[in-house]
């Protein structure tokens, strides 16, 4: 590790928090920070990052198969009409998170997605992405809430989202693209 990056086997410069994990370097390349866009790939990381709570990513990560597998690729009519035997055989699933705080919101937060007009939930979700941002220098420049943050998380907790916290929400920004916290020293910043 250099500082703020660390240098894979492939010579190339990744944001540190990367490790020597492949999986976190493949995602990191291939995912973190990428435009993602549609209601269902953005409910998919609106659960997976309220799963994550109180967790590393890299225990998601690494069980996200089996989420999308038990959660119907996260399809939200599906998992809204999830009833009482389907948390229960979900909390029996040593393959995913059982938490049934956190199913029980999945579940919730599907039937809320799925009352929506196409496109709504996108769109709710990406007013919130900044017009502008700063590279940050270090890893130390890199926030864990913002004011764009915290105002996703308010809105969606007043239509009766849970585990969108303003820090979830944060992570959700940096993961689905809506900032870009690459390290100035990163490939992907020095690429893009």
């Amino acid at each position: 590790m250099i500082g703020d990056v660390v240098v894979g086997d492939d010579g190339r410069s990744r944001c540190a928090w990367v490790g020597a994990d492949a999986e976190y370097a493949r995602y990191h390349d291939e995912e973190w920070g990428h435009e993602l866009r549609g209601d269902r790939a953005l409910f998919e990381k609106v659960s997976l990052e309220g799963f994550q709570a109180g967790l590393s990513w890299i225990t998601i990560l690494r069980k996200r198969p089996r989420f999308r597998e038990v959660f119907v690729g996260f399809e939200p009519e599906v998992v809204a009409a999830f009833d009482d035997a389907d948390v229960e055989r979900l909390m029996t699933d040593a393959g995913i998170i059982r938490n049934r705080a956190k199913i029980l919101a999945t579940i919730s937060n599907a039937d809320l997605v799925a009352q929506m007009e196409p496109g709504e939930f996108e769109a709710l979700l990406w007013s919130f992405a900044p017009t502008s941002g700063v590279r940050p220098t270090t890893l130390a420049d890199v926030p864990a809430v913002t004011a764009e943050s915290e105002a996703m998380s308010k809105v969606l907790r007043r239509r009766g989202f849970r585990f969108v916290g303003p820090t979830t929400m944060y992570a959700l920004m940096q993961s689905a693209g809506m900032v870009d916290d690459h390290v100035v020293a990163c490939w992907r910043a020095v690429d893009e």
